[in-house]
């Protein structure tokens, strides 16, 4: 059957509804040959349990944030915890005393925050990507976002200017997608693909790869040509991802950037659902193909650029946390989106409490967390969705 032609906007829309395939499906080409399984198959009641799963994660979500302000060397309560952002937010007196005050305010609730919006932010983008690329593999990092923000940082630290660090990560990440673009679409000029102006997921992952290859290499470079001592420690730390040292500034950097970025990403998820048919089925369904995958693709690669910038390369997280998410609610973005983003903020905040705590007084980098526990989750999810 051909797919249903733009003018006919309801049945598109209702085409694109009820019949988004899930990775492993042809719809998708991942070659594994078994027959899609579409979301309309599903037991009635999707909304409610897509409702109900969104409650669920939020309030666990909330909950997280207040107990893991209270673990750590110095005991407090939840009850002190509501009453500090209650005193500070004007609700209320101020109770606890200017040291405890302190803790929680200043050092364990911008840290916790930080770690919910990098967590949600990563997640999102995880799914966009994948959806985007039509590759159950990707994740925010896969156009060399990581490897350029990782030279902008080792720079600035070598250097000894490390209040510029979000700042030169940010235009590192910028730098890494717009060599990755400009390759990909010289890669396709001149051949096959004119619904997308050259830019196809193939050649866009590619030139990720390519970009990404040069950018590591200049970061071990500079790494081994200059950086010694504390410098050292301080790189390795932001490489394998870190929050320590977070405040109220990053907190405005990664939360602004979700709600900034992260609203149109979730709000694009009709044009997603189309993505999943393939490029000439998403344009007979009214999608501008190529306009639409770059501003995607920019949305993505600009809210994992600031991300990166306040807390390092963190793996793993919009890698498995949007599969586990289609575990529960099925494939159809208006679900997936939203909810990819409380579960990622809900693993983050926990991810980066056991790397604080498990160790005290030392600190993991929470980067080591995500993979410990991402591996193994991947590889289960591997094995039961059978993605290839």
């Amino acid at each position: 059957m051909s797919p249903t032609p733009a003018g006919r906007g309801a049945s598109a829309s209702e085409r694109i509804e009820t019949s988004t395939p899930s990775f492993g499906s042809p719809g998708l080409d991942t070659g594994a040959g078994r027959p899609a399984r579409p979301t309309g198959s599903r037991p009635t009641g999707g909304r409610g349990r897509t409702a109900a799963w969104a409650v669920t994660l939020g309030v666990l979500l909330a909950a997280s944030v207040v107990v893991a302000v209270t673990i750590g060397p110095a005991g407090l309560a939840p009850a002190d915890v509501i009453a500090s952002v209650a005193a500070h937010l004007g609700l209320g007196e101020p109770t606890l005393t200017p040291l405890r005050d302190g803790i929680v305010w200043e050092l364990r609730m911008p840290r916790v925050l930080t770690a919910a919006a990098v967590g949600a932010g990563l997640a999102l983008c995880g799914a966009v990507m994948q959806a985007l690329t039509r590759n159950p593999l990707a994740d925010p990092y896969l156009l060399g976002l990581s490897s350029g923000a990782s030279v902008g940082a080792v720079v600035v630290i070598v250097l000894g200017v490390g209040l510029l660090l979000p700042f030169a990560a940010f235009a590192g990440a910028l730098a890494a997608l717009a060599a990755t673009l400009a390759l990909a679409g010289a890669a396709g000029r001149g051949g096959v693909g004119g619904t997308t102006g050259g830019l196809t997921p193939t050649r866009t992952v590619l030139a990720g790869l390519a970009v990404s290859s040069v950018f590591g290499a200049l970061t071990s470079l500079v790494i081994f040509w200059s950086a010694t001592g504390d410098s050292y420690r301080e790189i390795l730390n932001w490489l394998l991802g870190s929050l320590a040292g977070t405040d109220w500034v990053s907190v405005a950097i990664a939360g602004g950037a979700l709600l900034v970025i992260g609203i149109p990403l979730i709000a694009s998820a009709r044009t997603l659902d189309a993505f999943a048919f393939g490029d000439a089925a998403a344009s007979a369904l009214g999608v501008h193909v190529g306009r639409s995958r770059m501003l995607l693709l920019g949305g993505t690669a600009l809210l994992t650029g600031a991300l990166v910038a306040v807390s390092g390369s963190i793996g793993f997280v919009g890698l498995i946390l949007p599969h586990a998410v289609r575990l529960l609610v099925g494939s159809r973005h208006r679900a997936l989106l939203p909810l990819s983003a409380l579960a990622g903020a809900l693993f983050l905040v926990w991810a980066d409490t056991a790397a604080r705590t498990l160790f005290d007084p030392r600190e993991l980098p929470v980067g080591i967390i995500t993979a410990l526990v991402g591996g193994p989750v991947f590889a289960v999810l591997l094995m039961r969705r059978r993605v290839s």
